[in-house]
């Protein structure tokens, strides 16, 4: 899964630190949904990245379970918004998850999409080494468009183009083959009629008041 929703700006426009922002109403809704879609699921183990926003949703979808935190698996980790020139943060922002992401890319000018492989693949080797027949991941965006990638292809090839609404599910079949079952499956909005912004173009509309104050 992705965590709920969550605001990544303050009441005033403000940005926030991504690493402390909680659910927000929305987001605690979201994972309700699923919870209710996932109640029929034993899952043996329910691993999450640690951040707030993805134990939040974790303890809502599985309530009874021992949450366990791999901070391995935290999102990728972006730079300074101040300093991405003016001209260029749209860009940054509204494409970066599109096509076939080259390995070199960063994330809003801070981590690479190669760094990210370099911590995420271990942590699914570690967590395929366990003896479990259904586990929970509670995860991020940019690191779910990793495990689905790495499922398609079996290499470190990112494919940018799934998109990750908050509180979706992701199901895969790990064995001898990795079968992808369901991606983005949104419990409150199954066929995304609500809107067709991608999660980072909802992110740069918020970001707006914040921008506006600062030319």
């Amino acid at each position: 899964m992705r965590h709920g929703a969550v605001s990544y700006v303050d009441a005033h426009g403000d940005p926030l630190r991504p690493d402390s922002v909680s659910l927000n109403a929305e987001g605690r809704a979201q994972a309700a949904a699923a919870a209710e879609v996932l109640e029929d699921v034993a899952f043996d183990r329910v691993v999450t990245s640690g951040l707030a926003r993805s134990v939040e949703t974790a303890q809502i979808v599985a309530p009874e379970r021992e949450i366990e935190r791999w901070p391995e698996l935290q999102e990728l980790r972006g730079g300074r918004l101040a300093d991405i020139p003016g001209d260029e943060l749209e860009e940054a922002f509204v494409h970066a998850f599109r096509g076939v992401v080259p390995n070199d890319a960063t994330f809003l000018r801070g981590e690479s999409i190669s760094t990210l492989w370099d911590r995420v693949l271990p942590a699914l080797e570690r967590l395929l080494a366990d003896e479990w027949d259904s586990a929970l991941a509670v995860l991020h965006g940019g690191v779910n468009r990793a495990i689905l990638s790495w499922a398609l292809t079996g290499e470190r090839l990112y494919l940018g183009g799934f998109e990750q609404a908050p509180g979706c599910i992701n199901l895969i079949d790990i064995g001898d083959d990795w079968i992808v079952r369901a991606v983005n499956l949104a419990p409150l909005d199954l066929v995304h009629a609500a809107g067709r912004l991608t999660t980072m173009e909802h992110y740069w509309q918020e970001l707006q008041p914040y921008r506006e104050r600062s030319l």
